[in-house]
């Protein structure tokens, strides 16, 4: 068995992967854009520059047990599931991010959606696309949140002892599926594609 050197490593890791180059680009979807006001671009785009943290959502494989003799189990693959997504965003001057936010968890809770000319669910749905950048801003590798919207827009904490601080909050999503791939992979829509 041979050893590795630190040659081996720097190797390995090229430059490494950076926690801080990522993308986050968020298309709010139309529905809400009417209700806050606004253009989509403007959105989008504010979405990009204003997103300070993020994170891929992790992945879970459920375990089904199944009893045996003696008290053994014998334990099978179960579904999978994925985790919340929560970003944080600084807070513009205007509150304009906020607000877009406020308006699209609004969407959510107030539309009837019992009514043939009101809106359905798929009306609140966006994709989300993670992407992380290598140091020359290339897209390395991607990830999209299928079908995600919002469930919670964070409160904005306020104090006379935050001094040299931006205000912020976080946005945490609900969302039916991940897609990853690299930079040059087409995402098939296609929920099956995905297992």
């Amino acid at each position: 068995m041979t050893f590795a050197t630190i040659s081996d490593l720097k190797t390995q890791l090229n430059r490494g992967a950076r926690a801080n180059l990522f993308q986050i680009e968020l298309t709010f979807p139309t529905s809400v854009i009417s209700a806050a006001g606004g253009s989509q671009t403007a959105y989008s785009e504010k979405m990009g520059l204003l997103c300070k943290s993020a994170a891929v959502p992790g992945m879970t494989i459920g375990v089904i047990e199944v009893p045996f003799r003696g008290g053994r189990r014998v334990k099978i693959a179960g579904d999978r599931t994925f985790a919340d997504w929560t970003v944080t965003v600084i807070n513009d001057e205007n509150h304009v991010m906020r607000n877009a936010f406020n308006a699209w968890v609004n969407y959510v809770s107030t539309s009837n959606y019992d009514s043939a000319s009101k809106s359905t669910a798929t009306d609140y749905y966006s994709t989300i696309k993670i992407k992380h950048l290598k140091a020359d801003g290339t897209v390395s590798r991607q990830y999209q949140l299928v079908d995600a919207y919002p469930t919670d827009v964070g409160a904005l904490d306020l104090s006379f002892d935050s001094t040299d601080t931006l205000s912020e909050f976080t946005v945490n999503f609900q969302y039916h599926y991940l897609q990853a791939g690299n930079k040059d992979e087409a995402f098939a829509h296609d929920a099956d594609m995905t297992s």
